[in-house]
């Protein structure tokens, strides 16, 4: 608490330190009105703004308003003063002396025929676009996401897919980094599964695909990085908007952001607020291969209602041409009631008898995170001679509470309480060598807190109380410190070019159980190098080759021993001995880009070792389920072997015409294991493909369209083989008042189809699952309003992530 306090006092004093920051002078007000030359009408939101020679850096400016008109405070002085508007030629004022007020008069702005071509191609952006080193997916452009979260965006990102849990895989490996803004973010908070669809997909401008990262990102994440980049407006002066949406399953919500730039000053925020209830289900029919230990029909139903406010305000002070300061506070608190309903059915296989039960687990979650961010960035007088400097200290905690009732009876009290700090200290210094070479030098520490209180009453029946389990109780504290720097070099000759780098990380774990008294630590170095090669055939032409080296490491709930329960016969249990796995991939790349159709394929091959993967088994211990005894079956995180992955991406973007656009992404994969446990041959050899389509058309009326089919095809490995899911999504949009306002309806899962099934292989059971968490075929209407923004017209900014682009 008390470094929460003292980092709260360094944000208000930044913040106060840059209001203060303001020339001194008299106060006036400069007015006129920009028109459009040819037509003859007025301009909206035409820039005006106020360059101070003195000070070398724009001092305040503004925006017109409906009749293009402008009125605009400014300190009395000289300044060049710019008039310009997009595909219109920019008015330049010199040296022009602000004594008092005074009205400039009427300007008429030509067309700019060389940027007009440039700027539709801006004000007609498709959904996905297509780079050398990335796959950017600009969010604003899909339809169907209108009044979604998060979650519902990734779906729909090329190479990404999201499971019936929520857990994010990219190529169908699911362990991928998800960065906000190019670093860890507390938006994610302690469960990113739930975070994600809480952050509302109107808080986000654009996600970049990396699937070969360089050595500037953390190495965590052997399938590449997903960095989400907010929306933050770069305007002059006051502008925002703000989105309200109805659901059918209940759900509602309302999101908005703002923006007010003046001078050198940028003050942002973003706040939302979701309402949701969700249903679900899940079944598990377990046949065992012993007569003597009965079948079990397992099912589960649930409504689960979350709702949460999250909130991120931030000010840039651009302390001049070279150097800004960004100070940012992320708030977010989130609630869920999880209601279950747990129905087991079990059959008697000698006398042909079935009996029943009922487990009732009314759930309570509380999830509050709170993050405070800074950076400081300085650009030197050469091109892209960069220094910045990344702090940021986040404090995240999750509350689980429950009282389980079984046949009736109040049986168990269950709580979980989470504490987790985080602190991320980081700084990247890039310098040019000549005109095309540079270098890139970097530091970075990650240190991690977290304390799991785990406890366990159990009713006892002789006495009608309530006592404590200390078998299954305990306390576990996990720590991870990771420190790493790295190097790398970039450079272009001709055609050709190339980047090189190399990353050091040094990991500390400390597990700590002061219920058992066992204490361990482990200390991990790992090298990652990484190579990025271009060759460029023509303009529209390239090929790309990289190769790096990336980690996956267990997550504290992973090296948990203590079991966790989702029923009575079903537990999860860590492991404290798992390794971190470590992987190596290639990948060959193809970029085409003609005059309608963009091509992009891949072909990567990746092998890994210490494979974690979950397995279930049969354990020694029992349970009396109405006077019938049955195994308790426990799943868990194993290093298992080797991995090996092949696989061809594909993706084409078509636009037949400026009305009618088609994206499309197929990617076909293959892996081979080869490992055991416990002697059990677990090895698998499994080819299984995604498919994505997006239809976007624009009827008349301007009314449009879109359209989005995914597949994910079936999957096996040596105890589980997954069966392909469908899902279908429509939607329908609106621009009304002058592209002020946006009306959009969509439909998730038009056929009900997404849910998922898997058949399990075990050495003393086979078993039947089914799982569906949206609960089937959801309705979404949404209404977004505009102020000083024109949804064509505004140039979006924010953070990249950073690196040198290929």
């Amino acid at each position: 608490m008390a470094k929460s306090k003292f980092l709260l006092i360094l944000f208000c004093l930044f913040t106060a330190f840059g209001f203060a920051q303001k020339p001194e002078g008299k106060e006036v007000k400069v007015t006129g009105s920009v028109i459009d030359e040819e037509t003859k009408q007025p301009l909206e939101y035409a820039t005006i703004a106020f360059f101070s020679k003195l000070q070398n850096k724009i001092i305040t400016g503004g925006i017109t308003d409906t009749k293009g008109n402008f009125s605009i405070p400014v300190l009395t002085g000289i300044y060049d003063i710019t008039i310009e508007y997009i595909s219109f030629k920019t008015i330049t004022i010199p040296n022009k002396n602000i004594l008092k007020n005074e009205n400039l008069g009427r300007f008429s702005l030509e067309i700019n025929a060389e940027s007009l071509d440039e700027i539709e191609i801006i004000a007609e952006r498709t959904t996905v676009e297509i780079r050398l080193d990335k796959k950017i997916y600009n969010v604003g452009k899909d339809l169907t996401v209108s009044g979604g979260n998060v979650s519902d965006v990734l779906d729909n990102v090329p190479s990404v897919s999201v499971d019936a849990e929520g857990n994010v895989a990219l190529r169908g490996n699911d362990n991928v980094r998800i960065l906000i803004n190019g670093k860890p973010s507390g938006l994610v908070g302690l469960n990113s599964t739930e975070a994600l669809r809480q952050l509302p997909a109107e808080a986000i401008e654009k996600v970049e695909v990396i699937t070969s990262p360089s050595a500037r990102y953390e190495a965590e994440g052997t399938a590449g990085i997903l960095n989400i980049i907010l929306r933050r407006s770069k305007l002059l002066g006051l502008n925002g908007s703000i989105t309200a949406n109805v659901a059918d399953p209940d759900a509602a919500g309302i999101s908005g952001n703002i923006n007010y730039r003046t001078g050198n000053v940028n003050i942002f925020n973003t706040s939302s607020y979701r309402y949701d209830e969700t249903v679900g289900r899940w079944y598990n029919d377990v046949l065992y291969f012993n007569n003597n230990v009965p079948n079990l029909d397992e099912k589960r139903d649930w409504t689960n209602i979350r709702k949460g406010i999250t909130t991120n305000t931030g000010i840039e002070w651009y302390i001049n041409d070279s150097a800004s300061i960004t100070s940012s506070v992320v708030y977010r608190d989130n609630n869920s009631e999880n209601n279950s309903i747990n129905k087991l059915v079990q059959f008697n296989k000698i006398n042909n008898t079935t009996s029943e039960s009922e487990r009732r687990d009314p759930e309570i979650q509380e999830d509050k995170t709170i993050q405070y961010a800074f950076n400081f960035t300085k650009n030197f007088e050469a091109s892209d001679h960069k220094l910045s400097f990344d702090f940021q200290y986040e404090d995240s905690n999750q509350d689980q509470n429950s009282l389980i009732t079984i046949n009736g009876l109040e049986s168990e009290k269950v709580s979980t309480l989470e504490d987790q700090q985080n602190i991320l200290l980081q700084s990247d210094y890039v310098l040019p060598i000549g005109e095309k070479s540079q270098i890139e030098l970097g530091y970075r520490g990650d240190f991690n807190t977290r304390a799991t209180d785990f406890r366990v009453d159990i009713l006892n029946l002789d006495t009608q109380k309530f006592e404590i389990n200390n078998n299954l109780t305990n306390l576990f504290n996990f720590k991870q410190y990771i420190t790493a720097i790295y190097a790398q070099f970039g450079s272009k000759i001709d055609k050709f070019s190339y980047l090189l780098g190399l990353r050091y990380e040094n990991t500390r774990i400390t597990l700590d159980q002061p219920t058992t008294g066992d204490f361990s630590k482990k200390i991990i170095d790992g090298l990652f190098p990484t190579v990025n090669l271009n060759y460029e055939i023509s303009d529209s032409q390239s090929f790309t080759l990289g190769y790096n080296r990336r980690t996956r490491r267990p997550r504290g709930f992973m090296l948990n021993p203590f079991p966790s329960r989702s029923s009575i016969t079903n537990v999860f249990q860590g492991n404290p001995d798992l390794n971190p796995t470590f992987s190596g991939t290639f990948e060959l790349g193809y970029l085409n880009k003609l005059e309608k159709l963009t091509i992009s394929s891949s072909i990567y091959y990746s092998q890994s070792k210490d494979i974690m993967t979950f397995v279930s088994r049969r354990t020694n211990e029992s349970v009396i389920v109405n006077g019938e005894e049955f195994p308790v079956i426990e799943r868990g995180p194993v290093n298992l072997g080797k991995d090996k992955r092949y696989g061809f991406e594909l993706n084409l973007n078509y636009n037949p015409t400026r009305k009618w656009r088609i994206n499309s992404d197929l990617n076909i994969f293959k892996f081979e294991r080869n490992g055991s446990f416990n002697g059990v041959d677990l090895s698998a050899n499994n080819l299984t493909w995604t498919a994505r389509l997006t239809n976007k058309l624009t009827l008349p009326y301007n009314i449009d369209w879109q359209t989005n089919i995914n597949y994910r095809g079936p999957s096996q490995d040596a105890q589980n083989s997954r069966k392909g899911v469908l899902s279908t999504n429509l939607a329908l949009s609106k621009d009304l008042f002058k592209e002020k306002a946006s009306i959009a309806f969509n439909i998730r899962d038009l056929f009900n189809s997404a849910f998922y099934s898997n058949d399990i292989t075990a050495e003393t059971f086979t078993a039947y699952q089914e799982i569906q968490f949206r609960g089937g075929r959801t309705f979404n209407l949404a209404f977004t309003y505009r102020f000083n923004q024109k949804k064509k017209r505004e140039r979006q900014g924010g953070f990249e992530g950073g690196g040198m682009d290929m």
